[in-house]
């Protein structure tokens, strides 16, 4: 809103005007009308003529009554001073625009050629309207066939585009610079683990056991251990109580990319716990975590099975994997260990030899000054006897005795697990 200022003709009325003892009726003016009230007051009150205080008290008037801004009256001033006139000079469409080669038409007619192949990248689109034009004789394509690639995404950003087709992505993932994106190189000593997850499925909207298999690289001793969810509340607990069950210090740990692992709170552990090193499999690599993938199915699934195992049973799994799977696979089950041979031509060729099958703990032993990497309070000898207490074939049976009790217990068959 403006005033009648009609009434205001001195320095004075200006000053009683700001004052506010000097009375006004308010009426509504747009724009042209605020710029010729604030070129008629600066004549009215000889603007040109005044000193710079007073000049001052009359920008702060026409402040008032035009709602303009400072800066904005400072400008009309100056144009007012320069010329005699104010105008609005703002940017407005030429007067004899050029023509536009593509029209509203074309432009909803790329819009559906969008919305029918899913947004293809702009050479392929522009491939597809060409064919259109030149292969189907497709009238509507004439000028859309010559179309730059270009100018095609600022179609596609055109307001007309806009009324016809709205297209919204998902939410893009920030990358996360947790971990090093690399294969692990433990040169021959333990304690570079890998870390994958089985999850026992869901039924009827019931979450089932996720179970957390850790393998050492180098002598393929494993840890099992089940939990009711891979949250941060039970995945911890659980991941800081398998790190602590291998005999010989952890110096590296190698997840894939889940974010179960790839997170800050799996960082801190593995920093409080002084794990060296934090890795990360690398896209299209998909032998980097191979060790695990392939005992969880030589070993999980084969002891566990695929059945549904409900989350509320986590803590019975975990016994018997930490109480009587765990320890037979460590002392009693023979592993495969890999020779590395080159040929006449130099090439790799990776052989399976019988005097290379070992339990994990016959490979620790067999690792030249194998006592080092032992933590604080395990000798070798203490392992040795331990894998001895009791034979091969009595430990398995042990271990199958303490599953039909699992699962008797928690009431789940055994489709797909395997006697072993």
């Amino acid at each position: 809103m403006t005033l009648q200022t009609e009434r205001v003709r001195t320095l004075e009325d200006v000053r009683a005007f700001l004052t506010g003892s000097q009375a006004l009726d308010f009426d509504g003016v747009d724009r042209e009308g605020a710029y010729d009230l604030v070129r008629r007051t600066l004549v009215r009150l000889d603007y040109d003529q005044l000193g710079k205080r007073d000049k001052g008290l009359v920008k702060r008037y026409l402040e008032k009554i035009t709602g303009l801004s400072r800066a904005q009256l400072t400008r009309l001033v100056a144009q007012y001073r320069a010329t005699g006139r104010i105008e609005d000079r703002r940017r407005k469409p030429p007067s004899r625009p050029f023509r536009r080669r593509y029209t509203d038409a074309d432009i909803r007619l790329l819009a559906r050629v969008d919305e029918g192949l899913d947004n293809m990248s702009g050479p392929a689109t522009r491939a597809v309207l060409r064919r259109q034009y030149r292969m189907h004789g497709d009238s509507r394509f004439e000028r859309l066939a010559g179309l730059s690639n270009g100018h095609l995404y600022n179609l596609r950003k055109s307001r007309a585009y806009g009324l016809v087709r709205k297209r919204w992505d998902r939410t893009r993932s920030t990358p996360v610079a947790i971990g090093d994106r690399r294969k692990p190189d433990p040169r021959g000593r333990p304690g570079w683990l890998r870390v994958d997850t089985v999850h026992q499925g869901d039924l009827d909207g019931a979450k089932g056991v996720y179970l957390i298999n850790l393998v050492d690289s180098v002598t393929q001793w494993e840890h099992v251990a089940a939990v009711e969810a891979i949250s941060e509340r039970f995945l911890l607990p659980a991941l800081a109580e398998s790190l602590a069950g291998f005999p010989f210090r952890v110096r590296g740990f190698h997840a894939d990319n889940g974010s179960e692992y790839i997170n800050h709170r799996v960082a801190g552990l593995l920093d409080k716990l002084h794990v060296e090193e934090f890795t990360k499999s690398r896209p299209r690599r998909s032998n980097d975590n191979a060790l695990v993938e392939g005992k969880n199915a030589a070993v999980v699934r084969k002891w566990l099975g695929y059945d549904h195992i409900p989350c509320c049973f986590a803590d019975r799994v975990n016994r018997f994997t930490a109480r009587a799977l765990t320890p037979w696979l460590n002392f009693h089950r023979p592993c495969l260990f890999p020779t590395v041979e080159r040929d006449a031509k130099g090439r790799e060729r990776v052989r399976y030899l019988d005097a290379d099958v070992m339990t994990p703990c016959e490979k620790l032993e067999s690792l030249p000054d194998a006592e080092r990497f032992l933590v604080e309070g395990t000798s070798l000898a203490a392992l040795a006897a331990q894998s001895v207490e009791r034979s091969d074939l009595e430990a398995v049976e042990a271990v199958n005795q303490a599953r039909r009790e699992l699962f008797r217990d928690i009431g789940v068959g055994r489709t797909g697990a395997a006697v072993a």
